[in-house]
Parts: structure tokens; sequence; C-alpha cells
């Protein structure tokens, strides 16, 4: 049987925390910041966690279930 594949874009955008969370990027930081609030812009800057209810699809995707 062959290797199962996981999808390369989730590669690129999701890593698998030691404790079995899912860590992401924030979208909304890539251009067009100047008419963003400094406060917006802080907020969104650190990476963020998937959703509990979306992290068992994103897991499949990743062949981590």
């Amino acid at each position: 049987m062959p290797k199962m594949k996981s999808n390369s874009g989730a590669l690129k955008r999701f890593k698998v925390k030691k404790n079995g969370s899912i860590k992401r990027g924030s979208a909304f930081r890539s251009h067009i910041l100047t008419k963003m609030s400094q406060k917006r812009k802080v907020n969104l800057r650190g990476p963020q966690t998937v959703a509990a209810s979306d992290a068992s699809r994103v897991k499949l995707m990743l062949n981590k279930a």
C-alpha cells in the first residue's frame, strides 16, 4: 500500500505543537496596513492556535490524526 500524502498547502501553514495543539499564522497582515490601527496590528502579531472545532480537520490534512 502506498504512503498517505499530506496536504502540501497545510504543511506550509500549520505546525503541531508538543501538546497537540496546532499553531497558525494570523490573517490580514500582508499589505495595506497603513489604514489599520496600531492596536489591531499588535493583536494580530503573535502565533495563534487553530480552534478546537477545526483541529481535527487540520490534523487529517497533516496526517496526524
